[in-house]
């Protein structure tokens, strides 16, 4: 006697249809029959009379159904148990992130919730450049970056691609369009964090405007989010870059966000971690960052 098959044989007499049980149980109705047929060959009694249009339990199922769930219930206690256990056992996950993650970051705690969701998992922000060395010294198990690079001692696992969106005052003339080409922007001053706080996209923006044929000139220094957007929209017009993670929730009066052409700038995300063989609730985290690239690219 098996516990799939106790557990066919419960579905079976809560539904009194081998159809609807089969779509609970998420496998074909074949399977449901077969099963059923062999736990009556090893009790030597049918547990259900069956006919063209009912399904009843006969009396070995009456007797037999709380034994089913007493069973079935020990089994969820059992497993319970084991994960309250793993639950006591379990070291935090402590993952570095950066701003404009978006979807991808709510992606990635979805799917290690599902996979690990007895270890507890810590969102740690700072620059690219405290994050990496704190992964280096052990203090968190994983940091999410952007941009190509290497470091001792590191490996960095290739996530995704991220779309760049032009920022645009809604009034400008560009805006009406779908696709902004780059080399359109070209007298348009550019707001760009220095090349020192964020290096990887300064270089992605400042290398594809030259692929379009030009340097940008650039404005005032991008700042924040919240004010750099607001003078964009009010004050005298420039642009400056989001990714497309981000730009969907980031609705700004008089901003618009379009996506760019000739060429389309793309950013990749990385997931950098030690060398070495990962323990388990880090390798749930590698998998799940895995599972939501995978995902967001289908």
């Amino acid at each position: 006697m098996e516990l799939r098959q106790l557990r066919y044989f419960l579905t079976v007499a809560e539904e009194l249809h081998f159809g609807r049980a089969a779509e609970r149980l998420h496998i074909v109705q074949s399977a449901v029959s077969q099963q059923l047929r062999r736990l009556e060959r090893e009790l030597g009694t049918e547990l259900f009379a069956r006919s063209t249009r009912t399904v009843r339990l006969t009396e070995a199922g009456d007797r037999l159904l709380p034994y089913a769930r007493e069973m079935l219930g020990l089994q969820t206690r059992a497993r319970e148990a084991i994960d309250e256990l793993r639950a006591e056992h379990a070291v935090t996950v402590r993952l570095g992130t950066s701003s404009g993650l978006g979807d991808w970051l709510d992606a990635i705690l979805t799917e290690f919730t599902r996979r690990a969701g007895y270890a507890p998992l810590e969102l740690v922000t700072g620059s690219t450049e405290q994050r990496l060395e704190q992964v280096r010294a052990g203090d968190l198990d994983a940091a999410l970056l952007r941009g190509e690079r290497t470091e001792p001692g590191l490996e960095f696992l290739p996530l995704w691609q991220d779309v760049l969106m032009a920022a645009l005052p809604a009034g400008h003339e560009l805006a009406g369009r779908e696709t902004v080409e780059l080399a359109e922007l070209a007298d348009l001053p550019l707001r760009l964090s220095p090349r020192s706080r964020n290096p990887a996209l300064h270089d992605v923006v400042m290398r594809s405007c030259r692929a379009a044929g030009y340097v940008p000139a650039l404005g005032p220094e991008f700042t924040n989010d919240q004010d750099t957007l607001a003078s964009i929209g009010h004050g005298k017009p420039s642009w400056t870059v989001f990714y497309a993670s981000h730009a969907g929730q980031l609705p700004v009066p008089g901003v618009v966000f379009r996506p760019l052409s000739e060429p389309a700038p793309v950013m990749w995300t990385y997931l950098a971690v030690r060398s070495g063989p990962p323990r388990a609730e880090l390798r749930a985290l590698i998998e799940a960052c895995y599972e939501a690239a995978e995902r967001g690219r289908a």
